[in-house]
């Protein structure tokens, strides 16, 4: 579904990502985790072209973005940033209504198919009744569902998320997990999203990509990936790793920084 291959992204002269390769199968759930300033949110940057690489490729389905327009890739892949803004005199109904300018002409109007899109974009987030209200009244994790809405209005085949949790408190960021999870099981979306909480990670995700100074250091299954030898190596913390009688992905116990 989504290949990346052999990415190099630099700022400048430093090269931030180094040969980056990731191959994501359609509807599969992928985070990728890593410390802070590993090239995580660049990754997901320079996979929706937000910015230049400096080498390498990304294909949806064998065919290279390069080849396409913004407005072609709009269609297939939408990114959600840490933090998105918008005028403070938008509803939550005219958010949702700009997910589908990717698919007009610049001089037409949103039709009544687009009308029912955007009814359906937020009855699946749970924001229906939110429609009319201002996008600045609402809390943060209400803001973030609308922003969603937003994502699925365009009706992309992949979803990026760049820390879709930062800022909410703990409720609203499961919340925000499982609205990702179900989107996922209900539409066949694929996600890849950036996570700090390797709890998180394990247990909302099909498979973990971990970035450490730029380069993948080991993608795969949760179960394989978060071991205590890998955290400690990437992270620099001991933990003990649970698992629970119901469920096959890690539970993980910070203890210390390692030695």
């Amino acid at each position: 579904m989504l290949q990346v291959q052999s990415l190099n992204i630099s700022y400048g002269p430093r090269t931030i990502v180094h040969n980056f390769s990731l191959d994501i199968q359609e509807g599969e759930v992928v985070s990728i985790i890593g410390p802070n300033g590993s090239g995580k949110s660049s990754i997901l940057k320079a996979i929706s072209r937000l910015i230049p690489c400096e080498s390498g490729r990304v294909c949806i389905a064998d065919q290279e973005l390069n080849s396409l327009s913004m407005k072609q890739i709009s269609r297939i892949m939408c990114m959600l940033c840490q933090s998105n803004t918008c005028p403070s005199d938008v509803t939550v109904g005219e958010l949702v209504g700009y997910g589908r300018i990717p698919h007009k002409k610049w001089y037409e109007r949103l039709s009544g198919e687009d009308y029912e899109i955007v009814a359906w974009a937020l009855e699946q987030t749970g924001m229906l009744s939110y429609k009319n209200r201002y996008l600045v009244s609402l809390s943060g994790g209400e803001a973030q569902r609308a922003w969603i809405a937003m994502a699925l209005a365009q009706r992309p085949k992949i979803l990026l998320l760049d820390e879709p949790t930062t800022y909410l408190d703990i409720a609203h960021q499961l919340d925000v997990l499982e609205l990702v999870r179900k989107l996922n099981q209900d539409l066949k979306l694929t996600v890849v999203m950036v996570l700090h909480d390797l709890n998180h990670a394990s247990a909302y995700s099909d498979k973990i990509c971990v970035i450490k100074d730029g380069s993948l250091r080991v993608f795969g299954k949760p179960q394989d990936v978060l071991t205590m030898e890998l955290i400690r190596s990437v992270y620099g913390v001991e933990t003990e790793i649970q698992y629970m009688p119901d469920s096959s992905s890690p539970r993980i116990h910070v203890l210390k920084k390692a030695n």
